[in-house]
């Protein structure tokens, strides 16, 4: 097909060719004493163009009194030539862009320009586009040429990859209209129909009419090299990557490894970070025994995202390790990492929650600056929240913290978690806390089970828009042979020295009862006379001795009312007391002591069962 001829039907061609014959008619009309319009320099090859005028200067105004200097440079504008003298396939042929033009329900090819060729190579005119164009079917273009053509509006396809992965388009595909040939004159039937009936020519005009007006329309395909910008979008993507892995990477390390199992909870934790277009934030979570059966547990979240929000959690959850060994009530203890969190960052705030677990008392102690509630499910399935007492965020300062409990009766599971859990864009939190609620009064099986449904239910997945910690933790209510490897016993010490006696009495005979070997039970009655004589000498009233066994070690803790910690320190040959806190700190596998919440102080010590 002449290109020629339908470039004609392009937008506002006939215009311009209609312009163009009235631009000549007038002309004409001028006559030879005018002065042709100036078309790219040219002049009337008769006329002196250096001849000088009446001012002295040259007859042509683009022209120098020498010849050799270009009008340009003379401060005098160049003559262009106007849109309506250039030619569509000169236009088009020039484009960088790759252009091409097909028509027809098939698409055959009728036209390419240079720079399609130099991408492509030669194409033939005529040929359907399956064949002629494969490139386009690589791209997963021919869809969208049979969507253009249909809808009569045009589509653009961004970063479509050309086959061997050099090259990068993107693609708009237009419509055009082609110049429909005259009709033929038709010859006059033979016979004249009959009047109301439709003669055969004009149900066959008809029947062509719909597929005339499909051969007569294209579409004009015009494909951008974005490659290097496809390649720079790449190159940025690989460099969120690799920040985001390092990121996790760093996350994942500072988290433990293997959390601490304690004698009396089961526990089991879960990490989640965000999906891949999110960053990483600073979740972490930590399991902390405490000796003489307690134990600690914290989950936080730093306010921020990346490797920096990463190493703020590190550094917080390394302090927590080491204020936790300290034995110190939870408010004191985030008192603490309130004044460091400043000092790490003061642009970083955190959340936390710190709780300690007592199993003597059947209570969850805790503290929370700034973080969600923790939920405590009953056997009986009754889900409470423990939402007192609760401070700003760490790195705040100006706050004092205090403390709560909740009770962790036997066959109840607790839950900490931070915000991506239950916080969802549009939707008040406190509906995301209710919805946990829920999901957890139905959650059964193990704590490892209970963190996989919390998250399904609540609709945690690899694409989630927030980094997610979930902690669960269980009290187990014992039956049978395993209650047998749990027990309990206390004495009240009234009276003065008389008590010591007694004291020894009451711990050989629970000993003796709960069937621990001779040795055992003569170095846990030697520990229990040397923490009660301490106890008699120093303490104040209250005073108790409490005995309690687990399946893995024995605890012998004495209480009293005054607050003063002892401490181990040499003895002098000369000195006749002060041996008592080395003695035990000799024979026991671990000791210490702490002040209790009411006043006073706890000094304990264990000694690890031997294997059955």
């Amino acid at each position: 097909m002449n290109f020629t001829r339908w470039s004609a039907r392009f937008p506002g061609t006939q215009r311009r060719a209609a312009a163009r014959t009235e631009h000549a008619a007038a002309q004409a009309k001028r006559g030879e004493g005018s002065v042709p319009a100036a078309r790219g320099g040219r002049a009337d090859p008769g006329a002196d163009r250096s001849a000088p005028t009446a001012d002295g200067g040259p007859a042509d105004p683009t022209v120098s009194g020498t010849g050799s200097t270009p009008a340009r440079r003379t401060g005098v504008p160049v003559a262009v030539p106007s849109l309506d003298e250039l030619s569509v396939r000169e236009v088009i042929g020039r484009l960088p862009a790759l252009v091409a033009l097909v028509h027809g329900p098939d698409h055959h090819v009728a036209y390419v320009n240079d720079a399609y060729t130099a991408g492509f190579g030669a194409r033939t005119p005529g040929a359907p586009a399956h064949e002629a164009l494969p490139e386009l079917g690589d791209l997963g273009l021919l869809p969208l040429l049979d969507q253009v053509q249909r809808s009569g509006k045009p589509r653009t396809a961004k970063n479509r990859t050309a086959p061997g992965g050099t090259s990068t388009y993107t693609v708009t595909c237009t419509p055009v209209d082609f110049p429909k040939p005259k009709p033929k004159p038709k010859p006059k039937p033979k016979t004249q129909p009959k009047p109301g009936s439709e003669s055969e020519s004009d149900s066959e005009t008809e029947s062509e009419a719909g597929t005339e007006a499909e051969a007569h329309t294209g579409v004009l395909i015009h494909l951008a090299d974005v490659t290097d910008h496809a390649e720079a979008v790449e190159r940025l993507r690989a460099s969120e990557r690799r920040q985001r892995e390092a990121a996790v990477t760093l996350q994942r390390s500072l988290l433990p490894q293997e959390l601490e199992q304690p004698d009396d909870l089961r526990v089991a934790a879960t990490y989640q970070p965000g999906g891949t277009e999110a960053a990483v934030g600073g979740d972490w979570y930590d399991v902390i025994t405490l000796g003489a059966g307690r134990t600690a547990l914290v989950i936080g979240d730093v306010m921020g995202r990346g490797v920096r929000a990463a190493a703020v959690m590190g550094q917080l959850r390394t302090a927590v390790r080491a204020y936790a060994r300290l034995d110190l009530p939870p408010h004191e203890v985030l008192q603490l990492l309130d004044g460091l969190a400043a000092e790490i960052d003061a642009s970083q705030i955190a959340t936390c929650v710190y709780a300690v677990h007592d199993p003597s008392e059947g209570l969850l102690a805790y503290a929370s600056a700034g973080h969600l509630p923790i939920l405590v499910r009953d056997e009986d399935g009754t889900v409470r929240r423990a939402a007192d007492p609760t401070g700003p965020p760490l790195g705040t300062g100006g706050w004092l913290h205090t403390s709560g409990t909740i009770a962790l009766g036997p066959g109840s599971t607790a839950v900490l978690y931070t915000d991506g859990l239950v916080e969802r864009r549009g939707e008040d939190i406190d509906e995301g806390v209710a919805a946990l609620e829920r999901a957890l009064s139905g959650a059964q099986g193990t704590p490892a089970v209970i963190c996989d449904r919390l998250m399904r239910a609540l609709g945690v997945d690899a694409d989630h828009d927030d980094d997610v910690a979930v902690m669960v933790l269980q009290q187990p209510a014992r039956t049978g042979a395993d209650a047998e490897l749990f027990h309990n016993a206390a004495l009240e010490l009234l009276g003065g020295i008389e008590a010591a006696p007694r004291a020894r009495a009451f711990a050989q005979g629970v000993l003796a009862s709960w069937r621990f070997p001779v040795e055992l039970c003569d170095l846990g009655v030697l520990a229990a006379s040397e923490l009660v004589a301490n106890s008699l000498q120093h303490g104040t009233p209250p005073m108790r001795l409490r005995l309690r066994r687990t399946d893995r070690r024995l605890i012998i803790e004495v209480t009293d009312g005054d607050d003063h910690l002892p401490r181990r320190r040499r003895a002098e040959p000369a000195d006749e007391t002060g041996r008592g806190i080395s003695i035990v700190a000799t024979i026991a596998s671990a000791w210490g002591s702490r002040r209790t919440p009411g006043g006073g102080k706890a000094v304990w010590c264990e000694f690890a069962l031997p294997d059955k």
